[in-house]
Parts: structure tokens; C-alpha cells; sequence
């Protein structure tokens, strides 16, 4: 077994998708409220 050393793996590709999971999350949030707030001027 590997003794495993804390900082040595490289995690590039991960910070770049959790970097595009948060984009992904915000354009969600985005639009989501943008269609609730559209439903609700159009039902008044």
C-alpha cells in the first residue's frame, strides 16, 4: 500500500468542474427565479 502525502494529486480537472458545477447551479438559480417572477406577473 502507498503512503498516501496530504497536497501531492494534482486536482486541476476537479476545481475545473466544481468551478463549472457552480456556473451551472447560478444559470439554474438565474433562471429559474426569472421564470417564477415571469408566472407571477403574467397570473396578476
Amino acid at each position: 500500500m502507498a503512503n498516501h502525502k496530504h497536497g501531492e494529486m494534482d486536482i486541476s480537472e476537479q476545481e475545473k468542474t466544481f468551478a463549472g458545477f457552480i456556473k451551472f447551479s447560478i444559470w439554474v438559480t438565474v433562471i429559474v427565479l426569472a421564470i417564477l417572477v415571469f408566472l407571477a406577473l403574467v397570473n396578476a
